[in-house]
């Protein structure tokens, strides 16, 4: 293949498909604003399913370094009310085809699988623009520019790359997360270890809830998921940790200490996560020598398919572009076909987080769980 593939995003769906490149022989370069592959914390635990992001894996050829990161007995799933009383409690037996990883080990195990220097840290996109016959040039914040025959734009819900494309800007849905830690939480938190389950606890009202993930080394990583407008999330004050803590536990007045304790009890200060979709059914026409994977191409709210997608997406256009090396169109073409239904279909299949919240929570989420 003559063509180089430049990723922009150093995310896991752009990982994927670098990897995948690299299985195939095909070389790329994927450049990544972030300084460092530890330049800030990577989230939480994520469901890695057997229907898209395993596949992906076992295209990648990294089942068993995925096997070796599998954090064991975290598909269990506790739904409590307001008040700490177990609703659901649900172990996890071992059967279940979700197994959960940490996102920052798996983003690691795909950059140790990748050749030195195929990720160019630090390299900030502050435009794009086409040059005709399929080549585009991106420009980058330290005034360098690289022009390319094959651009993935691989970049997340704000894609620089996305605007070559489409039209189409994410929109806000109506919820935010807050999001905080409490480290070492069997030892440090034991009220709080006491209440949540094995894997992952929810307690939810309609229009809020809690979430805890136990995660390696005895960590709870919390969210608060709250129902407002983005002006209420503006009126609290996120530079002001104890006064935002302070705000956000107001809206659970009333709960069990040991559940308000998951925001109050929190080691890092509480982070703003306002959330954002793209529209179901968004696409666009076939343009030569570009296209999107992951968020870029199919943003929707937190729904556990998200990153799984955007690991498919890099490995089946990996495959598509080592299947056609000598004619990028038709990959790309093979690629977005199979794409665009995929991810609509996905979107809305899924619960989406309004469905989570709505006016029949918690016991929707009871009944979707114990499968009634």
């Amino acid at each position: 293949m003559s063509t180089h593939v430049t990723i922009i995003g150093a995310g896991l769906g752009g990982l994927t498909l670098a990897r995948v490149l690299h299985v195939h022989g095909i070389p790329s370069t994927v450049y990544e604003a972030e300084s460092s592959a530890t330049a800030r914390t990577q989230g939480g635990l994520l469901d890695i399913r057997d229907y898209n992001g395993q596949l992906a894996l076992q295209a990648a050829g990294l089942m068993n370094e995925f096997r070796g990161i599998v954090l064991q007995g975290r598909q269990a799933m506790r739904v409590l009310d307001r008040g700490g009383k177990i609703l659901l409690d649900l172990p996890d037996d071992g059967t279940g085809g979700s197994p959960e990883v940490l996102r920052g080990e798996l983003r690691q195990m795909l950059l140790d699988s990748l050749p030195a220097g195929t990720v160019r840290w630090g390299q900030k996109v502050s435009g794009v623009r086409s040059l005709g016959d399929g080549h585009h040039e991106v420009a980058f914040a330290d005034g360098t520019t690289v022009t390319t025959g094959l651009l993935v734009g691989a970049d997340g819900a704000w894609s620089r790359v996305r605007r070559l494309l489409s039209d189409a800007t994410p929109e806000y849905i109506g919820i935010s997360f807050v999001e905080t830690y409490l480290f070492d939480g069997d030892t440090r938190h034991p009220t709080s270890a006491k209440t949540l389950g094995a894997g992952a606890t929810m307690a939810l009202e309609p229009g809020k809830g809690i979430m805890a993930h136990r995660e390696r080394d005895g960590n709870f990583h919390s969210w608060v998921m709250l129902a407002k407008p983005q002006d209420w999330f503006e009126g609290v004050e996120f530079t002001d940790p104890d006064a935002a803590t302070t705000r956000i536990v107001q809206e659970f007045d009333g709960w069990a200490p040991e559940l308000t304790a998951l925001i109050t009890d929190g080691e890092t200060p509480p982070v703003l996560r306002t959330l954002h979709t793209l529209p179901i059914d968004h696409r666009w026409d076939r343009t030569p020598g570009v296209t999107l994977i992951g968020d870029a191409a199919h943003l929707t709210g937190p729904n556990g398919e998200g990153a799984n997608l955007a690991m498919y997406d890099g490995a089946e256009l990996g495959q598509a572009i080592a299947a056609h090396p000598d004619d990028i169109e038709t990959a790309l073409t093979e690629y977005e076909q199979a794409m665009f239904p995929r991810s609509a279909a996905s979107a809305a299949e899924q619960p989406d987080l309004h469905e989570v919240l709505g006016d029949d929570t918690p016991h929707n989420l009871i009944n979707r769980f114990a499968g009634s």
